[in-house]
């Protein structure tokens, strides 16, 4: 049973592990089931991914606000038709 225990459920680190990734790809049917059983008993990690997306959101939200500042404006009207 203990060993059924082990493989089910994960450390916290490795849930980290998990959240951290879950940003970048998608996970796989074992991962997110894993990771779902383990917020659901663990309220530290159910915050960390709650913190981690919130985080996410805002850098993702500042670095494209960001790049749309910085680009040039191009005032030849040649060089604005054939970049269109």
């Amino acid at each position: 049973m203990k060993k059924l225990m082990n493989f089910l459920m994960l450390s916290c680190k490795k849930a980290a592990a998990l959240i951290d990734k879950k940003l970048e790809v998608k996970l796989s049917w074992k991962q997110k089931s894993m990771l779902k059983i383990h917020t659901a008993m663990c309220n530290s990690c159910c915050s960390y991914e709650k913190q981690s997306l919130l985080i996410n959101k805002i850098l993702h939200k500042h670095i494209h606000a960001s790049s749309n500042e910085n680009e040039p404006v191009i005032e030849n009207k040649e060089l604005k038709k054939n970049n269109l």
